[in-house]
């Protein structure tokens, strides 16, 4: 197994996705050889995990063909984790995705689970209802919150983005538990 294809199955872990499958891609030529690992979000959606082991540069060409397999799959979201770097022109067009989101694993993302370590808290993403509630309970706006960069391990693993308000519940020997806010910033 490459470290690439370990990075997936630990996303998957923190996720809680389940895995379909995977396979070496034949066509199309951009993505030829690489794998492809399907699973499925709690919720029933196809995500793919594209999975460059060579040490190749992810241009605009490797995003498009991606992105018209995870159309052609109907796949709600697609995880790129790469040996090489990401190019600039292909980190702008991954944001720039609607229909079907396009994550992009950095090459410094760990190959284990971060959030096994003790010193590691919990980090859960807030849906928009209970994070509409801490804002009132608060009464501040989502950039008043402590930052933290959505570049930060953990977000990544979470899968959280910019503009995500992020719920951190640490142990405590005086408090029991801790909750913290943080706002998702890029």
């Amino acid at each position: 197994m490459t470290p690439e294809e370990k990075k997936a199955r630990v996303i998957m872990e923190i996720r809680e996705y389940s895995e379909e499958g995977s396979e070496v891609l034949e066509a199309p030529k951009e993505l030829k050889e690489h794998k492809l690992i399907r699973a499925r979000d709690k919720k029933g959606n196809l995500i793919l995990f594209l999975c460059i082991s060579s040490s190749m540069n992810v241009g605009v060409k490797h995003l498009d063909a991606f992105q018209k397999l995870l159309v052609k799959e109907k796949a709600s979201r697609g995880i790129v984790i790469a040996r090489g770097r990401y190019m600039k022109e292909a980190k702008a067009k991954a944001r720039r995705f609607k229909e079907a989101r396009i994550e992009l694993i950095p090459r410094e993302f760990p190959s284990f689970n971060i959030f096994k370590h003790e010193l590691v808290p919990k980090h859960r993403v807030l849906s928009p209802e209970e994070a509409k509630a801490v804002l009132e309970k608060y009464r501040v706006k989502p950039y008043q919150l402590p930052w933290i960069k959505a570049s930060d391990p953990a977000i990544i693993a979470i899968g959280a983005k910019p503009g995500d308000i992020i719920e951190i519940e640490r142990e405590s020997e005086t408090a029991g538990k801790a909750v913290f806010y943080r706002y998702v910033v890029e």
